[in-house]
Parts: C-alpha cells; structure tokens; sequence
C-alpha cells in the first residue's frame, strides 16, 4: 500500500529536524543562553519554615504560608511564631474562628511579642467585638510602650468605634398605605 506523498513528506522533514537537533553542540541539553530554574540541591539545609512563611504573607501567598507555617510546626513545636503566624495568615484569609483560635493560643504564652497582641485586637475588631479589641489592643500598646504606629492606629481606631456608638432607642415610626390608583401603592410615615 503506498502512503500519499503530503504524508511521506512529513514524516521525513520530521526525522531531519529530530537528527538535526541531535547535532547542535547542545544536543538535548539546555544552551548555556537560556534561562531554566536551578535544581535542587539535596545536600543543602532547607530554609527555615517560619522565614519563608513570612516572606509568603509579605507576598500575599496566605495559603502556601499556612503550608509553610505547619511545616515549620514540624522543626520548632507549636511556638507562638508558629501559632502567631498561623493565626495570622488565618485571618488575612478571612477565616476569623481558625485565626482568633490560634492567635488566643498564642497570646496564652508569656513569650508573646505585641504585634501578635495587636493581631488579635484586629481580629476582635474585625468580629465586632470592640470591647474586647479595646482591651487586647491596649495591652498591645502598653508591652510596645507605644513606640509601634500600626499598634498605636488600631487602638485608636478601636476607641473611636465606642465614641461613635449610638445609644438611643430606635425610633419607632408608624406608616400608613395609601392606595394611588387601581394598583400603585405608597407607604407614608404618620405624623
């Protein structure tokens, strides 16, 4: 059975470019002029989970820094960095209960730094619970001797939520439906 020519033709101008890329100086290997990511070298100490778990949250790569935070778990325990770290990439994510969970763990521990402090007030601010925020963020304030400016602005936002609160009852209106035509209707407040 003899092949169409449009067929054969293919089939040889491919084994000429395979037969022809096997000949340049490279071969199959990479040029030296091309860019590749560099491998891996298994002989080297790996970095540090909890310095790459911070560059991912600088980066705004919240999910691979909660892998990163976990493996770090791994090398040091559940520290407050680790718990700190967690908690926060937790509520960067918008997962308030996982992150208010770990962030309580990690403030329970006396080595706790004021910014993890701070994040928990942030937390509480962010749930509602101003009172509360209030509180967890002065105590942010007062281990930093006010010396933190993103500290200092979430206390004080904090205490101009409760300034701004209202008080007053709600007003009770009446209304009253007042037919316009066959079928349009209009609700009036009552005097």
């Amino acid at each position: 059975m003899k092949r169409p020519i449009g067929v054969r033709a293919s089939l040889v101008t491919g084994l000429c470019a395979l037969t022809l890329t096997a000949c340049t100086a490279g071969g199959f290997s990479p040029s030296e002029d091309q860019v590749f990511a560099p491998g891996v070298d298994r002989r080297g100490e790996a970095v540090d989970g909890l310095v790459v778990g911070g560059r991912l949250m600088d980066a705004g790569e919240y999910e691979l820094a909660i892998e990163a935070y976990t493996r770090a778990a791994l090398v040091h325990g559940m520290n407050v960095d680790v718990l700190a770290g967690l908690g926060s990439a937790n509520l960067a994510l918008g997962r308030l209960g996982q992150g208010e969970r770990l962030l309580r763990r990690a403030v329970a521990k006396p080595e706790a730094s004021p910014e993890v402090w701070n994040n928990l007030g942030v937390l509480l601010l962010e749930k509602g619970a101003i009172g509360e925020a209030q509180l967890v963020l002065r105590k942010a304030f007062a281990l930093d001797n006010g010396a933190t400016d993103a500290i200092r602005d979430n206390l004080r936002k904090a205490l101009a939520k409760t300034e701004n609160a209202v008080y007053d009852a709600p007003k009770e209106e009446d209304y009253k439906l007042v037919r316009r035509g066959s079928s349009d209707y209009l609700i009036r407040a009552i005097p």
